[in-house]
């Protein structure tokens, strides 16, 4: 039972990231209406969380290396409410983003951690599996985030919804405090110089450095698909509300039982075939966005989101496994070129949605996969 509350309690700290984290999305042409800005303006709120992951996953990693895992990441989880509340205050665009930003501080404690902890606590041959369970967490998250907020907006307006993702927050925040036993393997290091240069050493080891390489193009697509392709509904011919816009996330939940069952996928094609496979499908998904049915447009995120998180759940995995010593600051690395990548993908697929349209985004996705698979060819075992 220990264990089982153990896996629980690292998949709802990957929930109560991802809720935080996604939790406007599904609301930008909504809040892009109220505040009278356009979308490339708007999409500063998944930008400006993203950028401040990016800023401190690093350093977080070092300083968990040196403090410990679960009393960082519990008091995250509680932290991270206040500056939710705080957003649905705002009069202006800029208060927003500031917020938003703020809160992305609060994340690298959770989700590096955790990641740290899955590394720390299980067994080699486990990590794979329980890399799986946290992705699925962080998967339901995710759509949580997306899909809760959309449908109490229609009901109760955003502000209200927002708040109501901070009470769930406050809530798993209590559940992992619970659930969550403290850290039994972890060895403190010798101090955060000590960690910070065992962070560096990280660069020399090709194997890391192509897995943050795919880390970033992970969510320079999850972010370009889910951000652009509600601008794409939101407007005609389409015309989705806010609840369908989230609605649309439900595609997040058809990964999830596949993603504890990747450690048996490697085992039987290899990380690398199993990567590069994953891939492929993910750029035929990517191509079927451009159809104008909803229906096929719904299959193409449904591929999108699977094939992404089972590049997480692969990638997640092998930085806890290749990173011998300061696995914290690893994952540190790995989550600040993860989230990197989701600014570049909001940004980068903005202009192409300004210049080209969705068809653009479409090609700026699809370009990030090819890059990625060249990489895994290169790179990776």
């Amino acid at each position: 039972m220990a264990f089982d509350l153990r896996s629980l309690a690292v998949a709802t700290a990957g929930f109560s990231a991802f809720v935080n984290l996604y939790s406007p999305q599904a609301l930008l042409p909504k809040l892009a209406g109220e505040f009278h800005v356009g979308p490339g303006a708007i999409s500063a709120l998944m930008t400006a969380s993203t950028a401040a992951i990016a800023l401190s996953a690093p350093f977080t990693g070092a300083l968990a290396d040196v403090a410990g895992r679960k009393r960082l990441i519990v008091v995250a989880m509680f932290a991270i409410t206040v500056p939710t509340v705080i957003m649905t205050f705002a009069a202006t665009v800029p208060q927003l983003v500031f917020w938003r930003f703020v809160q992305g501080l609060l994340v690298p404690p959770i989700f590096t951690v955790t990641v740290a902890y899955i590394g720390d606590e299980w067994p080699p041959r486990d990590v794979a599996r329980v890399a799986g369970v946290y992705v699925t967490g962080a998967s339901i998250g995710g759509f949580s985030g997306r899909f809760i907020p959309g449908i109490l907006t229609d009901m109760i307006g955003w502000r209200a919804a927002i708040q109501i993702v901070a009470l769930i927050t406050l809530l798993a925040a209590v559940l992992v405090t619970l659930m969550l036993p403290r850290e039994r393997q972890f060895v403190r290091s010798g101090g955060l110089l000590l960690s910070l240069s065992q962070m560096l050493r990280h660069f020399r080891d090709r194997r890391l450095v192509a897995t943050f390489a795919i880390g970033f193009g992970v969510l320079f697509n999850f972010i370009a698909v889910f951000t652009y392709v509600s601008f794409h509904l939101a407007g005609p011919p389409y015309f989705f509300s806010p609840t369908l816009l989230g609605a649309l996330f439900f595609t997040y939940l058809v990964s999830s039982p596949l993603l504890p069952w990747t450690g048996r996928a490697i085992a039987l094609f290899g990380r690398r075939r199993f990567v590069l496979g994953t891939i492929v499908v993910w750029i035929a998904g990517a191509l079927l966005l451009l159809a104008p049915p909803v229906p096929i447009i719904i299959a193409g995120l449904t591929l999108c989101a699977i094939c992404g998180m089972l590049c997480q759940t692969v990638s997640t995995g092998y930085v806890t496994l290749t990173a011998k010593e300061g696995r914290s600051s690893a994952v540190g690395l790995y989550a600040s070129t993860f989230y990197v990548g989701g600014s570049a993908g909001a940004f980068l697929t903005g202009i192409a949605w300004a210049t080209a349209g969705w068809s653009g985004c479409v090609a700026v996705i699809v370009a990030m996969q090819v890059i990625m698979a060249v990489i895994v060819v290169a790179a990776w075992d």
